[in-house]
């Protein structure tokens, strides 16, 4: 350590900050002292003019007193206007000069945290996507264990052919009158679909779990949830989850109104997502990122489509379940956002 105390070096000039303390000015300085000293010699010239010269008395009067007067306190008048002014300006340029230096220090500030919060968020987007990674895991790994089949009892049983009675059972089905199997099996329960369409809720919700294998089966139900989850794991890291959505839930004969084709003021109270932080996150993300552009535009055109479809059989109480799912919320959000509801 040095034996030099802070402010010993009054050599280096204090730089201006947002926070640092205006310099002191001295109280008199070169230009009041300019001013008076012009003071003084236009004083000394017009007492040697007017008093020690001696004048014709003729023109003495009230009106020749006034023009002498006039004659000496203007021109000290103007000097001192013209001292004020230039001290006035000098405040102003010094003042301007510390204004630009707070500028520059909250710019400076501003990019150092937008830095810092940048490399700081890396390591939460990176968490996130593991997480995501490992539910998606998950989840793959649980379906598959309700897909496969339970043995029978008997453990001296063997095990049918299933694959040659599917293969003949494809065959037939196909050859039935140009009909897929997918064609051949029952519609898909409005309370599964509605279930389905919000996720389920963690790795122990099997009912969640057994909703979602059975609408993966049925082709448009499975496009839809499929658009649905890249659009909220695209969502996911924006820091926006649905479960944090409070929107203001529509009434039912606006969801029909907008399944029969009305837009406009009339369905806008779908768009029921009043969260700012989320709207301009989605909006900055729409806007710099075309493939969650493109994204988003397929699931709304999904969401669409399956509701057009859903809303002439559905009741109102089903409309109102179906309202209140992750993937219906994430349309009040991204129809909000893409303009669907003006």
């Amino acid at each position: 350590m040095t034996g030099k105390t802070p402010g010993a070096d009054k050599s280096r000039p204090t730089p201006l900050g947002i926070y640092d303390r205006p310099p002191q000015r001295p109280s008199v300085s070169g230009i009041e002292i300019a001013a008076l000293a012009l003071s003084i010699a236009w004083l000394t010239i017009s007492v040697i003019f007017f008093v020690v010269i001696p004048t014709d008395g003729a023109n003495a009067g009230g009106v020749s007193m006034f023009v002498t007067m006039l004659a000496i306190f203007m021109p000290v008048a103007m000097i001192w206007v013209a001292a004020m002014t230039a001290r006035a300006s000098r405040v102003m340029r010094e003042e301007s000069q510390r204004l630009q230096a707070a500028i520059d220090a909250i710019r400076n500030a501003y990019v150092s945290q937008q830095q810092n919060a940048a490399i700081s968020s890396e390591p939460s987007v990176t968490r996130k996507l593991d997480e995501i990674v490992k539910t998606a895991k998950k989840t793959e790994t649980t379906l598959a264990t309700f897909s496969t089949k339970r043995r029978a009892s008997d453990p001296t049983e063997p095990e049918p052919e299933a694959e040659p009675a599917s293969t003949e059972t494809e065959d037939q089905a196909t050859l039935a009158l140009g009909n897929s199997p997918e064609d051949l099996r029952p519609p898909l329960p409005r309370g599964d679909f509605i279930h389905a369409l919000n996720f389920p809720e963690s790795a122990d919700d099997t009912a969640g779990f057994s909703a979602l294998r059975r609408a993966l089966k049925n082709r448009q139900s499975a496009q839809l949830i499929q658009a649905a989850q890249d659009v909220l794991t695209l969502l996911s890291q924006e820091g926006i989850y649905m479960d944090d959505l409070r929107p203001d839930m529509a009434r039912p004969e606006i969801w029909r109104q907008f399944a029969q084709g009305t837009r406009g003021r009339a369905v806008a109270s779908l768009g029921g997502v009043r969260d700012r932080s989320s709207l301009a996150l989605t909006s900055g993300r729409m806007k710099q990122d075309p493939i969650f552009r493109d994204a988003a535009h397929h699931f709304l055109r999904r969401f669409d489509q399956m509701f057009t479809e859903f809303e002439p059989d559905a009741s109102d109480a089903e409309i109102s379940a179906l309202s209140d799912t992750r993937t219906s919320r994430a349309f009040m959000l991204l129809g909000r956002v893409a303009g669907t509801f003006d």
